[in-house]
C-alpha cells in the first residue's frame, strides 16, 4: 500500500513521574527507540488487534504538552512524514526514530530543555492506517485507550530502566485525550478563556474566536494570532460611570490585568501562537519578543522634551512604560505605551521607545500606576516640566 494513502492517527505515551523524579535525558538512541517501539506495538495490538494492519511510528523523545500542542502539530507532522518514507514491511512495519550522534533526525523532534521539569512526559506515536480502516480504527482507539490504556508491565519497566526514574503511571492516550486533559488542567487554574483560543488555533485555525479573560480583558483569535486588548483601553472602559471609590481601585485592577496578561503571553509563547495588540486609539502597534507596544503620536518639538515613565505595582515591578511630553494646558501628551511581559524584555522596550524619540534610555520610576482623567495610562505633570 502506498504511504500517501495511509491516514495518520496520533497517539501519545504519557509518563507520570513519581514525585521528585526527573529523567536524566529527554531522548532515546536509535536502538533504544526501536526496543520501545516493539513494546508499544505489542501493547497496542493487545488493545486493538487491527493496529497490525497499520504502520506504527514512534519518536524516542520526551515532550511537554505545550510542545506537542502547537498549530499544525509539528511533532506529529514530522513523525508522520518520516514514517511515510520507510518502505512498507521494514522492521515488521514498526518504525522508530531516535538520536544519532546526539541528535534526532529532524529539529521538531528535539525536546526543549526549558519545558523538561513537569511531572508528565509525553512520547509521541503515530499509527498510519489504511484509508478504508482509519475511521473505524480511530474510534476503537478512542474507546480502548480511555478504558484500558495502561501500558504493559514490560513497557513500564523498560522505561524506568532506560530513563533511570520511577514512574507512577504509564498509559497510552489519543491526541484527543491529551487535548481534553490539557483543557481540564487550564480550566482548573482559571485559564478557560485561554484554552478556547488555543483550541481554535489547534483545531479550526480558519475560524475566529473571541473571549474575555477571567479579569475581563478582551481576547480574540484571528489570522493566526491572538489579539489582546490594550490594558490602557481596558482601564478607560472601566472608568466610564465609575464611582470615586471604584476609580481609586482602578490602578490595582490594572496591575491584575497585566499579571494575567503575562500568564497568557507565557503560555501562548510556549504553544508557539503569535500575539498582537488591539488598541483603539493607536496609530501603530507592535508585538516584539517579550513586550507589546502601542504608538499614538510622533514627538512634537513644540511640546518640549519627552520622558519615559515606569508604572509600577507591588510584586510585579514595571507593568507599563509610558513615553510622554508636556501637552496643552499642562496635560501629559502620551506618545506611546509599552507593556513588558517578561523581565528581560524591559531593557529592549525602553531602548525601542528611546530610539523612537531620540532621547536617552532613562526610565523615571513612578512607584505607582498613573492614570489620566479618562482612566488611561498617563504621566505626572510635575515630571514633565
Amino acid at each position: 500500500m502506498e504511504a500517501s494513502s495511509l491516514v495518520a492517527l496520533p497517539i501519545v505515551l504519557a509518563l507520570e513521574l513519581s514525585p521528585g523524579e526527573t529523567p536524566d535525558r529527554l531522548t532515546l538512541g536509535r536502538d533504544e527507540a526501536a526496543e520501545l517501539a516493539a513494546l508499544a506495538a505489542t501493547d497496542l495490538h493487545a488493545l486493538v488487534p487491527q493496529v497490525a494492519q497499520g504502520r506504527l511510528a514512534v519518536a524516542g523523545a520526551l515532550f511537554d504538552a505545550v510542545e506537542l500542542l502547537r498549530p499544525g502539530f509539528p511533532v506529529w507532522a514530522t513523525l508522520d512524514e518520516l514514517a511515510r518514507r520507510v518502505p512498507r514491511g521494514h522492521l515488521d512495519n514498526v518504525v522508530a526514530f531516535g538520536t544519532h550522534e546526539g541528535h534526532m533526525p529532524a529539529q521538531p523532534l528535539e525536546p526543549e530543555r526549558i519545558y523538561a521539569d513537569g511531572p508528565l512526559r509525553l512520547l509521541p506515536l503515530s499509527l498510519l492506517a489504511p484509508e478504508a480502516l482509519a475511521e473505524e480504527l480511530a474510534e476503537r482507539l478512542e474507546v480502548e485507550l480511555v478504558g484500558r490504556g495502561e501500558a504493559g508491565a514490560r513497557t513500564s519497566d523498560w522505561l524506568m530502566r532506560a530513563l533511570g526514574v520511577r514512574l507512577e503511571h504509564v498509559r497510552y492516550l489519543s491526541r484527543n485525550d491529551l487535548l481534553a486533559m490539557t483543557c481540564v488542567q487550564y480550566e482548573h487554574v482559571n485559564l478557560a478563556a485561554l484554552w478556547s483560543l488555543l483550541e481554535c488555533a489547534l483545531l479550526t485555525p480558519y475560524r475566529e474566536e473571541a473571549t474575555l479573560s477571567a479579569r475581563g480583558l478582551a481576547l480574540r483569535y484571528a489570522e493566526g494570532k491572538v489579539w489582546i486588548q490594550s490594558p490602557s483601553d481596558w482601564a478607560a472602559a472601566q472608568a466610564i460611570d465609575a464611582t470615586p471609590m471604584e476609580l481609586g481601585q482602578r490602578p490595582h485592577e490594572l496591575a491584575g490585568i497585566v499579571f494575567e496578561l503575562r500568564q497568557y503571553a507565557a503560555l501562548l509563547d510556549a504553544h508557539r501562537i503569535a500575539q498582537a495588540l488591539d488598541s483603539r486609539e493607536a496609530t501603530a502597534t507592535a508585538a516584539e519578543p517579550g513586550y507589546l507596544l502601542e504608538v499614538f503620536d510622533p514627538l512634537d518639538p513644540a511640546y518640549g522634551e519627552a520622558r519615559l515613565h515606569a508604572h509600577e505595582a507591588p510584586g510585579l515591578g514595571v507593568v507599563a512604560v509610558t513615553l510622554a511630553q508636556r501637552g496643552e494646558n499642562g496635560r501629559a501628551r502620551v506618545l506611546a505605551n509599552g507593556y513588558p511581559l517578561q523581565p528581560r524584555a524591559l531593557g529592549p522596550l525602553v531602548a525601542a521607545l528611546a530610539e523612537r524619540s531620540g532621547i536617552p534610555a532613562e526610565l523615571h520610576a513612578l512607584g505607582r500606576i498613573v492614570l489620566d482623567e479618562s482612566g488611561r495610562l498617563g504621566a505626572p505633570l510635575e515630571a514633565l516640566h
